[in-house]
């Protein structure tokens, strides 16, 4: 395996910025020419840097890049390695630990007719080409995939879009050892119509992932509830899936930090749209904002806290159309559900065709920074950009998650940050994604902004297992591993009728509730241990009953965590971890 180094070159200072980024202007990554499409952030070799890799996709062929972190602010670029030696017409690739081995895997996709590509990582940094199997023998006109446990079996599979041929998308259910089932029956794989972007995303909060897929040609957006054990429904009523467009991206995230994810769309040859989730999928189309308001040739999107002010913001790229270069829009969250275009920063300076984006602290600072992918202008193949964030006073939290029975990855896995940002109580919420707009992939760590917070107050970690882990009095400016705790028993606390018992609301200040599947009876028992396991609650049931409240206000415990036991006569004993908060 050979690498070719180069040394950093750093030139547009800080301060002058509502969030100052540094262009880096040497270097492979940022001196590689290519008809670029996606920008992947991973740490491909298990060092605690992200690399990065960047696809390359004209007709006839190109190799792809894949830039090795050397920790010191600079990078390597791997040749001589299959996965860059495919000189394929690639476009949007995904990363995942596909087989739980402690190392992420990469699939890309190919157009023109072209089989699409899977790599195994060896552990070592290199990779092995897969020849054979489901995946790499459907030759297609693929535009992006992504992996997602779609039935939380501990598995991620693979969602890949089409946009020519047949139209139809691919699904495929990773069956472990025996490699991967491609799904030839429902919705999913049998409605034809000409799709860019995917994306898994719990959208109504019941514990797995629904399928999101935008089309172009005018075509409006579909959304598949997942129903369990393999089904999907097509949802045909709401703004989101009635608008149509020439939808090229989309990327959810929790914009307004009211708990659940919401959606922008990237449209070519036309405005670009935010939906806010109003639950049980039902979303609001946002006119108002500048985010709906300008019009472009807009690709590729990403949301990140780039300032650390404990709100996501949101970049676009742009590209085609008649010969000239774009410029690409950035959007600073203004903390009460709205936005500013900011026109004055080093990442919207930049014209070109731009593709592929995403967000990575590969420096490790604590503050995000963005690379950029660019293709082809008037036949010549052009360098791709990479930006540093120069950071600001504000506190942050990253966090790494390792799923145990949850696929290795966590992909599908929500956290959950509470502070206290300028005097005020703020919980955010982010879902881990191998694919976070189109022919985008952000660091799979779960980056947090906190600003002048002096502390994490909680962690709150929804395991697609059904494993609640919560943590309390978190030092800040961190960068913190998080092993799913298998010892606490999975209970779900949002399939109601495939789990034995919910317990809610979870953090809880005054009133916990708690339903049975069945009924309690009479001598049933409800425990709470403090950390140490020392007693400090017990009620019994005197009742016939399916639901049982305690008005915890009636007992002196102090904010933190407990672990609830719910002893059920002869039949069972449940114990759920609860945090406690003022």
């Amino acid at each position: 395996m050979k690498f070719f180094s180069f040394f950093l070159v750093c030139t547009i200072g800080a301060g002058m910025y509502a969030q100052s980024f540094t262009k880096i202007v040497s270097g492979p990554m940022v001196s590689t020419p290519g008809d670029s499409r996606s920008v992947n952030w991973v740490d491909v070799n298990n060092d605690g840097f992200l690399d990065c890799m960047i696809t390359n996709g004209p007709n006839g062929g190109q190799n792809n890049t894949l830039f090795f972190n050397n920790g010191n602010g600079g990078f390597n670029a791997l040749t001589g390695d299959s996965i860059v030696l495919d000189n394929k017409p690639s476009d949007g690739a995904t990363w995942a630990d596909t087989d739980n081995d402690g190392d992420e895997d990469c699939f890309v996709v190919n157009w023109y007719g072209a089989n699409n590509l899977f790599y195994k990582n060896d552990g070592s940094g290199g990779f092995v080409k897969i020849n054979s199997g489901a995946l790499v023998t459907d030759g297609g006109f693929s535009e992006t995939a992504s992996w997602g446990d779609y039935d939380n079996d501990g598995l991620v599979d693979l969602y890949v879009t089409n946009s020519a041929g047949t139209l139809q998308n691919f699904l495929y259910k990773n069956m472990g050892i025996s490699g991967f089932l491609k799904v030839v029956g429902g919705d999913v794989v049998t409605d034809a119509f000409q799709s860019r972007s995917v994306n898994w995303t719990d959208m109504d909060l019941d514990g797995d992932l629904d399928l999101f897929v935008t089309n172009e040609g005018g075509q409006n957006e579909n959304v598949y509830r997942n129903d369990g054990n393999g089904v999907f429904n097509r949802i045909f009523t709401g703004t989101l899936v009635n608008g149509g467009g020439n939808t090229m991206s989309s990327s959810w995230g929790d914009y307004d930090n009211d708990g659940d994810l919401d959606v922008f769309l990237a449209n070519d040859l036309s405005n670009n749209a935010l939906f806010r989730n109003d639950g049980n999928f039902n979303f609001t189309k946002i006119t108002t904002d500048t985010v709906s308001r300008d019009f472009g040739r807009s690709f590729s999107s990403a949301w990140s806290d780039v300032d650390n002010d404990g709100d996501l913001d949101l970049y676009v790229t742009n590209a085609f159309g008649p010969q000239i270069k774009r410029t690409c829009f950035f959007y600073l969250n203004n903390g009460n559900g709205s936005f500013s275009r900011i026109n004055n920063n080093p990442i919207v300076l930049d014209s070109a065709w731009t593709y592929g984006c995403a967000f990575g602290d590969y420096d490790n600072d604590g503050f995000e920074d963005l690379a950029v992918a660019t293709c082809r202008f008037a036949a010549v193949d052009q360098p791709d950009f990479l930006y540093r964030n120069n950071g600001n006073a504000n506190n942050w939290i990253t966090i790494k998650l390792r799923g145990v029975i949850s696929n290795r990855s966590a992909i599908g896995t929500k956290i959950r940050v509470k502070a206290v940002i300028n005097g005020v109580p703020v919980w955010q919420m982010r879902e881990i994604s191998a694919q976070n707009g189109y022919c985008s992939q952000n660091d799979i760590r779960a980056h947090f902004g906190i600003g002048n917070a002096t502390k994490v107050d909680s962690i709150k970690i929804e395991w697609p297992s059904g494993i609640l882990q919560c943590s309390v009095n978190v030092t800040r400016n961190q960068f913190l591993t998080i092993i799913e705790d298998v010892t606490l028993n999975a209970v779900r606390l949002y399939k109601y009728d495939e789990a034995p018992i919910r317990i809610f609301p979870n953090p809880v200040t005054s009133q916990l509730t708690i339903d049975w599947v069945y009924n309690f009876s009479a001598g049933d028992k409800i425990r709470i241990t403090d950390m140490a396991g020392k007693l400090v609650l017990e009620e019994e049931i005197n009742y016939t009953t399916a639901r049982y409240t305690i008005d915890l206000k009636k007992y002196a415990l102090t904010v933190g965590a407990y672990n609830l036991s719910v002893h059920i006569s002869e039949r069972a004993v449940v114990t759920q971890k609860i945090l406690i908060e003022k």
